[in-house]
């Protein structure tokens, strides 16, 4: 992006103009940062006029004039929005963050006076009490229930002293979570682990090795340097050698925005807090009742059940399994004739994991990764959508990107029409948050006989190519660029009337079926062989390869599985109770984990201080939905193995019963009719490996 700081009209602001690009995508090149304040500003009167002229209306309220007319109001504020946070989220700077800190408030305002608009909400309730009368099909009935709850679950029915509260609290959690994300991200970038002398890193690949030397050129430092981003933090646990390092490098990720300058604590606390009055206010028990009203799983006992159930059948296999790790890992540093170790500590896990893997199965990421060159894996995973769905992908340099990095396609149907714009944007950099996510800027929707087509991004942190090597993924990385493509397709696919129910707008703990689905694909051999190429060979991964990562990826699956668990039951420990209570962030979260942690408590720790998906992300009371949608998964993926899992009738029925249908129906209505039946947890414990 242009860092250009001047005042500019909006008459000039290429933000509230037409965007004449190809497809009307983002005009990134021309946008500065000085254009998102007024950019906001008439964004926000031109959404309210829109609501104005609903509310004016002359006419008794109808479906037509005031829930269609409702959907399609604020389209300027909503673009400007997903480019705004977007790039907050991927490409920041002090400005923008300055600029979320303004603008936050004033959108939180803006929401606010809409669900709180009295006129309003008697057209819509108006239409609603008709409802059963007015021959809806189901997707309109879809949309004036989720109109309806978007007003009662947001005050409208409150007495006024009550809203005004309201707006006091959302304007507050707003400014939290920013904050939050903020602290985050500085203390992950405030750090770096720097290293002089080669003899400090040995265990470490030539790859990582020669991505720290970058590092460290970059900044204009000799040898080399770590910093806790992933893709510089995994690779330092897991293969370095030198365990008194890997214990403060361990430390320092796990103490992020604990103490120190970037403290979240107590925005940790007053989040929890808020957002508990907020659901009292509402007439609900706890923040989590007031989220799973509007969830699959519907209320925090059955979420509480399904984790115990879950829980139940991992911990033993767990326990086992560190039994296990433990054994080897005295047994490998005996015969090493290399200092014993009282305990294994977290600073062990990963490193003695991978030293076991590698000797069971013949078999690590090192040895791996020349078989996963990005290009290649992002072309598999382009040509998986195109067996499934028929989908093709086009390079378009024409289209403006906010990062150099950032590549963009033209994705196309089978019978060449536009399907969507693809953005992808894979490598760590500053003002880039950590992990990898999927995103819009402009949703899928039918208005006027014209299917307006989407704009999909995914975001990821790989290692960077260096000089000699281009991005090489560990399968980790593979799984992962697959399952935000999935999210994407989720997306791209996407085929509704109303923006309000397009795409990804569905259910929290219905979301990520799409995306851990596509996650089966790498472990099969039919898949990997279209992709997996040694990118100096170009030889096909070999087929002993594929057998040791499909009998490697049960490996610890007990841990694995105790670890998610234990971030679910930490966040509905968040916000399943009352809050009010709780003065210590890190003991609070010790209750939890003391059920699930087989590693010793690192003292200065703390994994709320920097859990950003429920303090800033939209997970809060909805982190169990990974293991959640892991059941539909399994239990959908069986369906392509059962009838190929390139098969065309099946990827078509999938694409028209769900990823095309978005939030339109209640999504155990669309998984039925995919699959026939309600979903079962057996196949998520037989492909686990916790049940013969």
């Amino acid at each position: 992006m242009a860092r250009i700081f001047t005042n500019m009209s909006t008459e000039n602001n290429p933000l509230l103009q037409k965007f004449e690009t190809p497809f009307e995508t983002a005009p990134f090149s021309d946008i500065q940062e000085s254009h998102f304040e007024s950019a906001f500003a008439k964004a926000i009167t031109l959404a309210q006029s829109e609501i104005d002229k609903i509310t004016a209306h002359q006419q008794p309220p109808t479906f037509s004039n005031t829930i269609e007319a409702l959907d399609r109001s604020g389209d300027t504020l909503s673009r400007i929005s997903s480019i705004f946070f977007n790039l907050n989220s991927a490409e920041t700077n002090d400005e923008i963050q300055r600029i979320a800190r303004v603008v936050s408030p004033q959108l939180s305002k803006f929401g606010n006076d809409v669900t709180l608009n009295k006129e309003l909400f008697t057209r819509v309730k108006t239409i609603y009490n008709q409802r059963e009368d007015l021959s809806l099909d189901p997707e309109q009935m879809t949309l004036l229930e989720k109109q309806y709850k978007r007003f009662s679950r947001n005050g409208a029915n409150l007495a006024e002293s009550k809203q005004e509260r309201l707006r006091e609290l959302d304007t507050q959690l707003s400014e939290l979570s920013l904050s939050f994300g903020e602290n985050v991200l500085a203390a992950t970038q405030d750090y770096e682990l720097h290293i002089t002398d080669l003899n400090q890193l040995s265990g470490l690949p030539e790859t990582a090795l020669e991505a720290a030397q970058e590092e460290a050129k970059s900044r204009d430092k000799e040898g080399y340097v770590f910093t806790l981003d992933y893709p510089s933090y995994i690779p330092f646990m897991t293969y370095a050698d030198n365990r008194e390092l890997r214990e403060k490098f361990s430390k320092e990720f796990g103490a992020r925005a604990y103490k120190g300058k970037h403290n979240n604590e107590e925005n940790v606390l007053k989040i929890a807090r808020l957002r508990h009055e907020r659901a009292n206010l509402l007439g609900y028990e706890t923040h989590a009742h007031f989220v799973l009203e509007e969830r699959m799983a519907m209320t925090p006992e059955k979420v509480s059940t399904f984790s115990e159930e879950l829980l139940e059948k991992a911990k033993p296999a767990a326990e086992k399994e560190f039994r296990e790790l433990e054994a080897y890992a005295q047994e490998y540093l005996k015969k090493n004739n290399l200092d014993q170790i009282d305990q294994l500590q977290k600073w062990d896990g990963a490193y003695f994991s991978e030293k076991m893997k590698k000797e069971y199965f013949e078999l690590d990421d090192e040895l791996l990764k020349p078989y996963f060159k990005l290009e290649n894996v992002i072309d598999g995973a382009f040509e998986v959508a195109n067996r499934l769905y028929g989908l093709t992908f086009e390079k378009n340099e024409s289209i403006s990107k906010y990062h150099k990095d950032v590549i963009t396609h033209e994705v196309k149907n089978e019978d060449g029409t536009l399907n969507s714009i693809f953005y992808a944007d894979f490598f760590p950099r500053k003002g880039k948050r950590n992990g990898a996510w999927m995103t819009s800027f402009k949703d899928q929707y039918i208005e006027n006989g014209t299917n307006s087509r989407p704009h999909v991004s995914i975001v990821c942190n790989f290692t960077k190519p260096t000089a000699t090597k281009p991005s090489l993924l560990t399968f980790n990385e593979v799984t992962t660029l697959f399952h935000e493509f999935g999210h994407a397709l989720h997306g791209m696919l996407a085929n509704t009337t109303y923006r309000s129910l397009s795409g990804t707008s569905v259910f929290w703990d219905f979301v990520e079926l799409p995306s851990q689905i596509l996650e089966n694909w790498c472990y099969e051999k039919e898949a990997l062989e279209l992709f997996a190429r040694h990118y100096e060979t170009n030889e096909v991964i070999p087929a002993k390869y594929i057998e040791k990562i499909k009998k490697a990826a049960t490996f610890h699956e007990g841990l694995q599985t105790l670890r998610q668990l234990s971030f679910g039951m930490l966040d509905m420990h968040w916000y399943g109770i009352d809050p009010t209570g709780i003065t210590d962030v890190k003991n609070h979260e010790r209750e939890v984990f003391d059920q699930t942690d087989l590693y010793p408590d690192v003292v200065d720790s703390c994994m709320s201080t920097a859990f950003a998906h429920i303090f800033q992300g939209g997970y809060s009371a909805g982190y169990y939905s990974y293991k959640w949608a892991e059941v539909l998964d399994a239990d959908a993926f069986e369906l392509f193995q059962e009838k190929g899992i390139f098969n065309r009738e099946i990827g078509t029925s999938f694409k028209e019963n769900v990823l095309s249908k978005g939030g339109t129906e209640n999504p155990m209505l669309l998984y039925t009719r995919f699959r026939g039946s309600e979903p079962k947890i057996d196949a998520l414990l037989k492909r686990a490996g916790l049940v013969a």
